[in-house]
């Protein structure tokens, strides 16, 4: 899908956790000369708890309020890439604050390569349970064709370098500009 870069002035990274998306935004960032921020970190600023001890002590309801509130006021910001939290997707006003402020990518990962890269992984809420594979396989399942009902375009991030997919996406942020 094209779309005018002149329409969206950020971008907003979006998948299940491990998917790179710190990692890509950082390096999208630094090419765009874009302020690079990770909405989790914004949200334990906000808070002045880690996202661990907010799940911890108040529950996931409190924490994606949290996060809403957020989303609505960052979002006015222009020239930024946003990392957005694996979860951000399942409400609908965040969709539509993410999609309407930003071209919106999707790194999209396999169950497989999300188990393995978060199998050493202390402190994420949702996934420190006993049976943790089916837990990650189950979230992403689950939550695939809302990233994908959410992004603008979708990137494969199981088997390519971070360099790469910041060209990928690059490419089809700017290549738009041109039509």
């Amino acid at each position: 899908m094209y779309v005018n870069l002149n329409d969206y002035k950020n971008i907003s990274l979006i998948g299940f956790m491990g998917s790179g998306k710190t990692t890509v935004g950082k390096i999208l960032a630094e090419k765009l000369d874009f302020l690079f921020i990770d909405i989790d970190r914004v949200i334990e600023l906000k808070d002045g708890r880690k996202i661990s001890d907010i799940f911890r002590i108040y529950g996931e309801d409190y924490f994606r309020e949290l996060e809403a509130e957020v989303i609505k006021k960052i979002y006015k910001n222009k020239n930024c890439v946003f990392a957005c939290g694996g979860g951000v997707i399942e409400r609908k006003e965040n969709v539509k604050v993410i999609r309407e402020n930003s071209f919106v990518v999707y790194l999209s990962i396999s169950p497989g390569v999300a188990v393995k890269r978060l199998k050493d992984v202390t402190d994420r809420p949702l996934i420190e349970v006993q049976n943790r594979e089916k837990v990650i396989r189950e979230m992403i399942i689950k939550r695939d064709s809302l990233y994908r009902e959410c992004a603008h375009l979708v990137i494969n991030n199981d088997n390519i370098s971070p360099d790469k997919a910041s060209e990928e996406i690059l490419k089809s942020f700017l290549t738009s500009k041109t039509i």
